[in-house]
């Protein structure tokens, strides 16, 4: 594992001479960091009680899932009492990435009793020093730190060749949001709930609003997902609609796939990669 460098130590320091306008070539295409509906504007810079703002704050539900942008080596960083639980993700491209205000909370109120101990603000099992995959969990959203009690909200940041921030930007525009996570292999069933955009022979298009794996949390989303559908998918229809007519575009739809086993091009929401076994209309 690399050395953590002074710079990225300590959260809430100035801009390095020219880093806003540093054009870094190490960073590449990156997963999404958090997994559901986001809200993020670009305040990379933006003045702050400790100095220039050095990544984006990406505001989300609690306890949404927090994934590797990249494959890496993850390091705890619990003693921060402005960045609360923090995450670092040493990259295989030499790009370290700082997730901070993790998850410190055990209900869903803002208690402040947890730690930032796997289960908690970082991923059930994950270890320091740990190697992930891109895409898989590592953490929670949260509010610990300095941002205790305000918006839940992932604090990103992006340090090419581990050196100073740039802004993150222009990297989370491009980069592939997942559908949701599962651990790859583990048998899931998802639910899609959106509305119909079009229907044709063995496929369906639906403006998905919510996803919802197993019996898990549902996801806010606004992804327009291209499922397969099942050759015996179950069609039900709830008058006033007629089986010619029901899957028309702007209606209401439920789609549920057989268990399966979760892969990364489901999660990424590929076309096809999820297969409808059940459509409701207007449910």
């Amino acid at each position: 594992m690399r050395k953590i460098s002074p710079f990225i130590a300590l959260v809430g320091l100035a801009l390095a001479a020219g880093a806003a306008g540093a054009t870094p070539q190490a960073v590449p295409q990156l997963i999404f960091p958090v997994v559901g509906a986001v809200n993020y504007s670009d305040d990379f810079g933006a003045p702050r009680a400790g100095g220039a703002h050095q990544g984006i704050d990406i505001l989300a539900d609690k306890r949404d899932p927090a994934v590797a942008v990249e494959r890496g080596t993850v390091k705890f960083w619990t003693t921060s009492a402005t960045a609360g639980c923090m995450l670092y993700l040493y990259g295989a491209s030499g790009t370290t990435y700082l997730y901070i205000h993790l998850n410190n909370d055990l209900t869903s109120g803002n208690d402040n009793k947890g730690k930032c101990v796997a289960g908690t603000a970082y991923a059930p099992g994950l270890k320091d020093g740990a190697k992930v995959a891109a895409g898989q969990l590592v953490g929670y959203v949260g509010d610990s730190g300095d941002a205790n009690g305000l918006h839940p909200h992932l604090h990103f940041e992006v340090h090419p060749n581990d050196g100073a921030a740039v802004d993150p930007y222009p990297y989370l525009r491009k980069a592939q949001p997942l559908l949701f996570y599962a651990r790859a292999g583990t048998m899931v069933s998802v639910n899609v709930t959106g509305t119909v955009v079009a229907s044709l022979t063995g496929k369906l298009k639906v403006q998905a609003s919510q996803v919802q794996l197993n019996a898990s949390k549902p996801l806010a989303t606004d992804r327009t997902l291209t499922l397969a559908v099942a050759p015996d998918a179950v069609l039900t229809l709830p008058n006033p609609f007629g089986a010619l007519g029901a899957l028309v575009r702007g209606v209401a739809v439920k789609v549920s796939t057989a268990p399966m086993q979760a892969t990364f091009a489901a999660e990424r929401g590929d076309a096809k990669a999820l297969v409808a076994s059940s459509i409701v209309v207007g449910g």
